[in-house]
């Protein structure tokens, strides 16, 4: 197999970082061969996530290749790695590798490692044919899940069943919780995990007749438009004292200073959106103390959160809404996302 890999390969690199940033597909990159721990995959396709606008708006310092939902197969193991590994269906997502011997690791979660490194930030991402990655920290597919369904569970569904747990042992089935930025890629997989496989009673909120579509089939009861509703008002009329607990997608203030709002008292805020990094919470102190408010910052999930979610998918219950696209569409895809421009999940297609 190992025979068959070219020297080099087709990439896009983001250019100029920053408010003049370009995406630059290149044909002439070199494909680098696994060491130890590490394995060389042959993508077949990657999602395409909307924090890879941190990247090209410069909010902070990425590689030059990005994305991290890529599904494709092990052609190539470095050293230490098991052969076995060899043909192998596999996920390569934001957690490249953690050091598994801090106490956060030895908790069980290495996704919040004071020493990660991540896909697409420290090392190289997956809008490129060939990826290296971590062998220790790969994510094996399981049969009947799609490599273009697989990609977006990668993070934007890891990234939400995490967000959910934090809530397992506060609410109950039959609870209210509201999910803003509910048509978007992460936020209507969300609300299938919430409606599907927690019992919760969603309550979507979003703007546009194409994401209050995608969130009611999700499985929302009801969606409010932020841009012609009041959507505090709504929420509290529908739930009689504001939901149990909202998951806030958007990495946006206004989002932020609705959240408290949305809820009842001793009540839960999950923000799982990436704003740039000068952004404050706008919570008052005193509000959350009065108030017996709970704020919870949540990143992705654990592996076994993630390999529940694909058991989930295989069986047909959790269906990302995805729209595939060739990879010569990546600058177009990143511009559409800088507007809020993709209900879904974007799946781009490498070329074989």
């Amino acid at each position: 197999m190992a025979n068959s890999i070219p020297l080099l390969q087709q990439a896009a690199l983001v250019q100029d970082p920053g408010e003049h940033a370009s995406i630059k597909l290149a044909h002439s990159i070199p494909v680098s061969n696994p060491g130890r721990h590490e394995v060389l995959v042959k993508l077949t396709c990657t999602g395409l996530c909307r924090s890879e606008l941190r990247a090209v708006l410069a909010w902070g310092i990425y590689n030059s290749i990005i994305g991290h939902e890529g599904v494709g197969t092990v052609v190539k193991t470095g050293d230490e790695v098991p052969e076995s590994l060899l043909g192998e269906r596999v996920g390569v997502k934001w957690l490249y590798s953690a050091c598994n011997e801090c106490s956060v690791c030895k908790r069980g979660f290495p996704h919040n490692c004071a020493q990660q490194l991540n896909t697409g930030r420290h090392v190289p991402g997956t809008l490129q044919q060939y990826v290296i990655t971590d062998a220790r920290f790969l994510t094996h597919i399981p049969e009947g899940v799609a490599d273009e369904i697989a990609a977006p569970l990668l993070c934007a569904g890891l990234t939400m069943v995490g967000a959910l747990s934090k809530l397992d042992n506060e609410l109950q089935a039959g609870d209210f919780i509201v999910i803003s930025g509910s048509g978007g890629g992460l936020g209507h997989i969300g609300v299938q995990i919430a409606a599907r496989m927690k019992n919760l009673r969603v309550i979507a909120v979003d703007s546009g007749e194409g994401k209050r579509a995608l969130s009611l089939e999700s499985g929302a009861e009801v969606f409010f438009d932020y841009r012609t509703e009041d959507v505090i008002a709504r929420v509290h009329e529908y739930t009689g004292e504001g939901a149990h607990a909202t998951i806030v997608v958007p990495g946006t203030e206004e989002a932020l200073k609705m959240a408290p709002d949305l809820v009842r008292n001793m009540g839960f805020i999950v923000n799982v959106g990436l704003p740039r990094n000068d952004l404050r919470i706008p919570l008052s102190a005193t509000l959350c103390t009065a108030r017996g408010l709970t704020f919870i910052g949540s990143s992705v999930g654990t592996e076994d959160q993630l390999a529940d979610l694909l058991k989930a998918a295989a069986a047909g219950k959790i269906t990302p809404s995805i729209e595939s696209f060739d990879f010569s569409d990546v600058p177009t895809l990143i511009e559409a996302l800088k507007k809020d421009g993709i209900t879904g999940r974007a799946v781009v297609t490498l070329p074989q």
